[in-house]
């Protein structure tokens, strides 16, 4: 019974990353209903953030009664009205036999709530299988109930000796194009992709999911002064939204000097520069759930020293440039004690043709 339930939910997993980059702000989440020999009847995953759940949608899939059927769902099934009816109401109308769940809904508001209605409608549960696995992939979802922040990934491109540019900025290629073919994968999951100005003048990037079927991300421009040149690509009307985090004393007359598409917002400075966790907040206010860091070394320095960063993603090339001509991941960041370093937990490692993809977990969020 468990090895099938584990298959079962792994299948539920699966179907929930199709939803990855439109779903937010709400969770990742598939279902499959099956009987009880185990055959999957039918299956369903939540597409796009509006729509129907994927209960709902594994239970319009089906070809046939749903009366004594179990179903298996990664997160606990919602018994709320939203922006769709309760899925706990419509598993009770089908006269669903059981429930597998693997993760209780962290929005403290609901929490326990859909499996209790469940229960009191005589319905089993079952909690808790492949838990971990569940509360990885929403992630994100986890860390927007229960502090109402961003979840926030650092990606970088580093030589061996941990440079990420050359003494004149010069960055292009450190990595190989399977390495940035992985980049514009991380794109499409995460709301927003965030820079600096310096990175904007140096490079002119699009920032742009260059991903057969993907979506671009909101495009986060971090420019205290308003330095960029309002024709930057970055500012191209594409559709995609468009946002400069500036500080609050920049002039009217410069504001008027950018694209009409451009969304503006003026943050508190600290020290003369943006005060980084106002701004996060400030984000997470205006609809963005998660934010991929492509910066240089000053924004790392700060999102770090900020406790701000859940995650790091590190393509490392097999070359060496150097200290006297690199540029370092973190600009300015120092630790005199080994014992104060900011520790992080390797969660997977991955060869890309001639690079090495590291992803790390900052202990903050364990």
């Amino acid at each position: 019974m468990q090895k099938e339930y584990n298959r079962l939910m792994k299948r539920c997993i699966t179907l929930a990353k199709k939803g990855y980059g439109r779903v937010s702000p709400n969770p990742l989440v598939g279902a499959v209903i099956f009987d009880d020999d185990y055959r999957i009847i039918s299956e369903g995953y939540h597409a796009k953030c509006g729509q129907n759940h994927a209960e709902r949608n594994a239970v319009l899939n089906a070809k046939e009664d749903l009366k004594g059927k179990s179903i298996i769902v990664n997160l606990e099934p919602c018994s709320h009205f939203g922006k769709t009816p309760p899925c706990a109401d419509l598993i009770i109308e089908k006269g669903i036999k059981r429930v597998i769940s693997g993760l209780v809904d962290p929005n403290p508001k609901v929490s326990g709530r859909g499996i209790d209605k469940l229960k009191n409608a005589g319905i089993e549960v079952i909690e808790g299988i492949l838990e971990n696995e569940c509360r990885e992939l929403n992630k994100i979802f986890i860390k927007n109930q229960t502090e109402k922040l961003p979840y926030i990934t650092i990606k970088t491109a580093v030589t061996m000796d941990g440079k990420i540019a050359s003494g004149c900025y010069r960055s292009k290629w450190i990595t190989d194009e399977a390495s940035r073919k992985e980049v514009h994968k991380l794109r499409n999951i995460y709301d927003g992709i965030l820079t600096g100005s310096s990175t904007i003048i140096k490079d002119n990037p699009m920032l742009s999911c260059r991903l057969k079927g993907g979506r671009n991300p909101v495009r986060i421009i971090a420019d205290t002064n308003l330095s960029c040149p309002p024709n930057s690509k970055v500012f191209a009307d594409d559709g995609a939204r468009v946002i400069i985090l500036t500080g609050e004393k920049v002039s009217a007359k410069r504001v008027k000097e950018y694209p009409s598409n451009i969304e503006i917002i003026k943050c508190p400075l600290k020290e003369d520069k943006l005060d980084i966790k106002k701004a996060v907040e400030i984000l997470y206010g205006n609809g963005i759930m998660s934010i991929l860091v492509e910066a240089g070394a000053r924004i790392n320095k700060s999102i770090i020293e900020a406790e701000l960063a859940d995650e790091l993603i590190e393509f490392i090339a097999p070359k060496i440039l150097g200290d006297k001509t690199g540029i370092n991941f973190v600009e300015g960041f120092n630790r005199e004690e080994i014992s104060k370093c900011n520790n992080l937990k390797i969660l997977s490692t991955k060869l890309i043709k001639n690079d090495i993809m590291v992803i790390s977990r900052f202990k903050k969020f364990l």
